[in-house]
Formats: C-alpha cells, structure tokens, sequence
C-alpha cells in the first residue's frame, strides 16, 4: 500500500484535493457531523493553532473569540480554502499552499480530527478516509474557475440535491461566493476576479451546456476519476 505522495505540493500553487470515505462509506451522515466538519476544516487552516480543536470547543467563548483573534491572520495560514464542498461521502477542496507543506499539515488535521470525531461517536476504530489524500495541480486561470464551478456542482452532479436547491446547500462556498454567508474566509478573489459581478459567475455556474462543454479541458483534474 502507497503511504507516501510522489507529487511535491508546492508554495504558492493551486491544487484540487479529494478524498472519500474508506468503502465509499459514509463520512457525514447528518447535520451535526458536517457541520463539525466544516469548523474543523476552518480551524486547521492555521499554522499555530494552541489546542486540539476538540479541546478548544470546551473553552468559553470569551477565551475562543479571543484565541481565534489571536492567530487569524494571513501570515500564519498553512493554506488559502479557495472553495469547497463537502458530499455525504467525500469531500472536494481547492487550496492555496502557503507554508511549506502547508497542504499535508492541514489534510492531515482535519481528517484525523474528524476521524477522531466521528469514531467516538459511531463506536468503531479505524481509518475513516480511503488512504492518502489526492491532490492536482490546477495549472491556469482557466481550470481554476472551471474547477470552481465542478466543485459548486457537485451536490447536483452527485444527486445529492436539484439544481433549484443548489442556493440552499449548507456545506459548500458556493454561497459564500454568492454573498449569502455572514462567516465569509474563502480566498474568493482568485476565481471572482475573473467575472465582473457574483451574478456572472453565478451564470456560469449554472450554465449546463458551457459545463458539459467545459468539463472534458479539466479531466485530468478531477480526481475521483
């Protein structure tokens, strides 16, 4: 079994990282179990974070707002969330590597974290991710958007939800791009700054037959495949 990545993750580059539960199983079952997983995902995103999250949920909030205000700050990021989406079996992210192996630090995390987590709760032992994470370098500005929009798609592209409801899906940036979120920490711009409103890029998501058209330019990034 391979425990170790061929790819050098780099500074300063983009990369789409995937994993799914071990045997496709489920990883988020319910509400509770995204919505940990979501602020254990924006909590590792920092470099020198002082406790466990598990251990910096028992703190009142006084010290919590104050600890978060304490290391929220760019130049101690591991990595910049671009978007992400988080399915019932696995999980997209577009990142941003900032610190040398900023992205392993942060993957490595939150998916133990989580595993913790959920472990506890369901009464099992284990790995809960299937193996090592998988990253892609995303190359031009082109793919990035175009990754952008697979990611903000894929709870229709998976059947998850309708395309009417794609607005509504609490788990993923897409909202935050549409300025429907009031906890904003997505580096939008790199994507958004393509599009001259959040209205065009919210056109172009939606835009089927240009995605369908799209898709195959971005192949090799998707890698689930």
């Amino acid at each position: 079994m391979v425990t170790y990545r061929s790819t050098i993750l780099t500074n300063e580059q983009f990369y789409h990282v995937f994993n799914r539960g071990i045997e496709r199983r489920a990883i988020f079952s319910n509400k509770r179990e995204f919505d940990r997983a979501l602020n254990t995902l924006k909590y590792y995103r920092y470099a020198n974070v002082p406790f466990k999250f598990s251990k910096f949920l028992v703190q009142t909030e006084e010290n919590k707002t104050n600890l978060l205000k304490s290391f929220n700050i760019k130049e101690n990021e591991l990595v910049e969330i671009i978007a992400y989406c988080l399915m019932p079996n696995h999980f997209h992210l577009l990142l941003k590597q900032i610190k040398d192996n900023g992205i392993s630090k942060f993957i490595s995390n939150l998916t133990n974290s989580y595993t913790k987590y959920f472990n506890t709760k369901h009464e099992r032992v284990g790995a809960l991710m299937q193996g090592i994470f998988k990253a892609v370098r995303v190359e031009t500005d082109e793919q990035l958007i175009h990754l952008s929009r697979y990611i903000h798609l894929n709870p229709v592209s998976s059947f998850v939800i309708k395309e009417q409801d794609l607005n509504n899906y609490p788990w993923f940036s897409y909202r935050e791009y549409l300025g429907l979120e009031k906890d904003e920490f997505c580096a939008k711009e790199y994507v958004l700054n393509n599009f001259k409103t959040k209205e065009d890029y919210q056109k172009f998501v939606l835009d089927q037959l240009s995605y369908a058209q799209e898709l195959e330019r971005i192949k090799h990034l998707l890698v689930e495949n």
